[in-house]
């Protein structure tokens, strides 16, 4: 097989495993990766106006939707792996306990700011949160919108005291301090699939990437960047 470029639109919560896992399969492969990152609801609009692409990694509804649209070939898709929500905070800042559903609800409205994501699942899910709470009017000045990308950043520079993300997102943020998942009662998981367009030109190169995503052997690596292996 002929080298060739695939070009990858992927969700941010896969960005840590793609760096590693990237790499390895252009040395094996003699492929190139270019990637794309953006929330599941931006990676859908552009597709939607007619993105060129070869493979895309966002939520598991975007993919059927995609599918069943014709946009992605469905005998292509793969589940890859999951994650919930967490909490960060500035690196060496106390970290709040919010291991139960009144200690998280206390750590927020203790809290000075807090910053979501705009597009991003965790956004929408967090809103709709403070409202089951009951604590939507209280916290509604302090919360800070977050750019495309990891909004713990904004924490870092001391922007925001707490930032809300998926735990992928979250963890490896150089100068944020990850606190923890959400309660379990509280906690939604977001699974995230694979999968090859139906227009792409290098359909057995792309189906070759998305299964090395899909290995086995890729689990301890998912495991390691805050995703949760999907088995199967």
């Amino acid at each position: 097989m002929n080298p060739v470029e695939i070009r990858v639109l992927s969700s941010h919560a896969a960005f840590e495993v793609l760096s590693e896992l990237g790499p390895a399969f252009e040395r094996a492969s003699g492929h190139r990766l270019s990637f794309a990152f953006n929330p599941t609801a931006a990676i859908k609009r552009e597709i939607d106006a007619g993105a060129a692409f070869d493979i895309a990694i966002v939520t598991r509804p975007a993919i059927d939707a995609l599918a069943a649209a014709g946009v992605i070939l469905r005998e292509t898709c793969v589940d890859i792996g999951r994650c919930g929500l967490g909490v960060a905070v500035r690196q060496g800042a106390p970290k709040p306990e919010i291991g139960t559903v009144e200690a998280f609800k206390r750590a927020l409205l203790a809290a000075k700011s807090v910053v979501r994501s705009r597009d991003g699942a965790s956004g929408q899910y967090f809103e709709t949160l403070l409202g089951r709470l009951g604590i939507a009017a209280a916290m509604r000045d302090k919360i800070k919108i977050g750019p495309a990308g990891r909004i713990a950043e904004l924490v870092a520079r001391g922007e925001a005291e707490l930032a809300v993300q998926q735990v992928p997102e979250l963890v490896p943020v150089k100068g944020a301090d990850f606190v923890g998942p959400f309660p379990d009662e509280l906690q939604v998981y977001t699974v995230f699939a694979a999968g090859v367009a139906a227009a792409s030109k290098h359909r057995a190169a792309a189906q070759a990437f998305v299964a090395a995503l899909a290995a086995p052997a890729a689990a301890p690596l998912y495991q390691a960047k805050g995703l949760e292996p999907v088995l199967r």
